[in-house]
């Protein structure tokens, strides 16, 4: 499924709605270079989780979590790190999955750490305004409810 998202606000109300078929487990990938709204989308996310406050990106901390009431949210920023071993020495890998819903941005840099089972969000950009967004689940994640998404313009 692709989405149109014309501002900063679709591109964060398109991850609240994703946040409503989110279960504890989940890992959810979002790629996109940088500046394409990967952050933007995950506190979208948050806010959907319940998150109340503000929702930083983790570039220099690596990761944020959020207590809600429904799950608790582990949102990972890989963008700096050069080697996944950084991550497994930290104790960071033991974050993925689990009773939370995690989120992670630049997992390239540390693809044997990622689960089998996921979702990616791709994010693409138009222009200064517009992106596609495209959600590709693995073989084994469950399938989308497209009409948590409507009305957006889809390709």
């Amino acid at each position: 499924m692709k989405l149109l998202s014309e501002s900063v606000n679709d591109t964060r109300e398109m991850g609240e709605r994703l946040a409503r078929l989110l279960k504890p487990g989940d890992v959810v990938l979002l790629s996109g270079n940088l500046g394409a709204g990967k952050s933007e989308f995950a506190r979208g996310v948050a806010r959907g989780l319940g998150v109340m406050g503000p929702v930083t990106s983790p570039t220099f901390t690596l990761l944020n979590i959020y207590q809600t009431k429904a799950v608790p949210l582990h949102h990972f920023d890989w963008y700096r790190i050069e080697d996944p071993e950084e991550l497994v020495i930290a104790g960071l890998d033991e974050y993925i999955g689990g009773e939370a819903v995690t989120l992670i941005e630049w997992h390239e840099r540390a693809r044997e750490l990622l689960p089998e089972i996921c979702l990616e969000v791709e994010i693409t950009p138009m222009d200064e305004t517009r992106r596609w967004v495209r959600f590709m689940p693995s073989p084994g994640f469950r399938p989308i409810d497209q009409s948590v998404f409507m009305p957006w313009s889809k390709e």
